[in-house]
This record gives C-alpha cells, sequence and structure tokens, in this order.
C-alpha cells in the first residue's frame, strides 16, 4: 500500500511539540522527508529523537530558527533546498498565544510580538517555499490559523487579529499561485490539547488548569478537547495529492463548537 507523502519533502515550523510535532510524527508514518523548524533547539532535538526512535528509516533536518526573523526564514528555507533539493509540503504552523488581558489593558510589546510571530512569519514563510515550490509547478501549502481566525475570543485581540491575517493570506496565496500548481489552505483548530493550550488554562485559572479545561469542554458538542494527532491527520491530507481541488478553505477542527449559539 503506497504511502501518502511517499518522498515528498515537508516543511514544519513550531515542530518541537504540540501540532508541529503531531504533524511530523503523521507525515513520518507516510513516507516524508522532513524539514523540522523551531525556535527551541533542545527541544527539536528531543522531537526528532523520539520522530526517529518510531521511523528509524525517516529522514529529518532539523533547522532552529526564529520565524519572525526574515532572515531565518530565507536560511531554513536554503538548508531544505540544500538537503533535498525542493520542497513539496509546508505546514506553516509556528505561533504563540501572547497574553490574555482586555483591548483597552493589552501590553503593546505584547501585541507587536504576537504579530511580529503569527502573522509575520507566516508571511516570511509564504515569501520563501513559494518561489522554490513554482519551480516544480507542484506545492502544498497549509497555514495554521484557528477558530480565533474566524471568531472573536474574549482576552486575546492579538491573536485573533493575527489568525484572521493568516486566513486571509491564505485566500490570496490560493488565488495568485493555484496556476502554478499550488494549493494553499489554513486550519482552524479549536481547543486542542497542547502545550500552548494548556498555558492558556493556566492563566484563565492559575489555580486550577484543570477544572478552567474541563469547563470549557462543556462548551462543545463532543464534551472534550481535541487531540493534537487529530488535527495532524487533516494537514497531512491537506499535504497530500488528495488535496488537489480543496484551495483557499480555513477548515475548523474545533469537534463543532464554532458552528454554536451559546452553550450546547
Amino acid at each position: 500500500m503506497s504511502k501518502r507523502l511517499e518522498g515528498k519533502v515537508i516543511v514544519i515550523t513550531g515542530a518541537a511539540m504540540g501540532l508541529g510535532q503531531a504533524t511530523a510524527m503523521e507525515a513520518a508514518k507516510e513516507g516524508a522527508k522532513l524539514a523540522l523548524v523551531d525556535l527551541k533547539e533542545d527541544a527539536l532535538e528531543q522531537a526528532k529523537q523520539e520522530l526517529k526512535a518510531k521511523y528509524p528509516d525517516a529522514e529529518v533536518l532539523t533547522v532552529t530558527a526564529d520565524v519572525s526573523d526574515e532572515g531565518a526564514v530565507k536560511k531554513y528555507v536554503d538548508e531544505t533546498v540544500k538537503a533535498y533539493g525542493r520542497i513539496d509540503g509546508f505546514y506553516n504552523n509556528a505561533g504563540i498565544e501572547g497574553k490574555q488581558a482586555l483591548i483597552p489593558d493589552y501590553d503593546v510589546d505584547m501585541f507587536k510580538k504576537v504579530i511580529d510571530i503569527n502573522l509575520l512569519g507566516v508571511y516570511y514563510g509564504l515569501r520563501y517555499v513559494i518561489p522554490v515550490m513554482q519551480k516544480h509547478n507542484y506545492g502544498r501549502i497549509v497555514n495554521t490559523a484557528s477558530v480565533g481566525g474566524i471568531r472573536g475570543v474574549i482576552n486575546q485581540v492579538p491573536y485573533v487579529a493575527s489568525k484572521h491575517a493568516v486566513s486571509g493570506m491564505t485566500k490570496n496565496a490560493a488565488l495568485e499561485f493555484a496556476r502554478s500548481g499550488i494549493v494553499t489552505n489554513a486550519i482552524a483548530p479549536g481547543a486542542i490539547l497542547t502545550p500552548m493550550v494548556a498555558g492558556s488554562f493556566k492563566q484563565v485559572n492559575p489555580e486550577d488548569p484543570q477544572k478552567a479545561e474541563a469547563e470549557f469542554a462543556q462548551g462543545n458538542p463532543t464534551k472534550r478537547l481535541g487531540k493534537p494527532e487529530e488535527v495532524a491527520r487533516v494537514v497531512v491530507f491537506l499535504l497530500s495529492e488528495d488535496c488537489s481541488y480543496v484551495n483557499g478553505q480555513t477548515i475548523a477542527i474545533d469537534g463543532g463548537q464554532s458552528n454554536t449559539y451559546g452553550f450546547v
């Protein structure tokens, strides 16, 4: 049985943990050659070791980079091309939540940091990966937006602004480069139990973050939080040949919660 990403070169940012790490595992399972990018060198190396322990034949390049630094983004793209000769798929995933506060109280420096990573980091990735894909008239791009990219989230104004922008850039990339064989989509995960989301619940209730998590889950039609591997399987579909006519979409992966009005 053929593997969905057999021989495809896939770049994943924010690959050391959470959705990035889960997608790296799923992509390796499907035969991909991987370039894993993250700011945290130790965590990135640990993620590589865990992946290789499970998939010893996987080809894995790691690159430490700050996605808000345009030069560092160009470097991870160049290193991937040097190692593999091409880029077939790009999971443009790295991002942060920032702190939680109402709009008038939000720290301006933190606001700028969220925009630098979540918006400019995604843009720089598109800026340097797309020309590589154009050379081969093929590409699959998946940007990580959020349910915060399709609705409001109280106390998270820069996160919501940046993720709406990611959804908008996804539409533009889809329109501009489909003729080059490149399809671009975004995912909008809800509360998936990643380290970032766990940190968010800790901000909501520092004394008992598990209580905050359980209360939030009650507002979801499934009455639970999502798992990183559930998101990873959708991302791998969007990185595969099977996604040839899905383009410019922002796909919610949230158990249906974004369809609700009030509690269910």
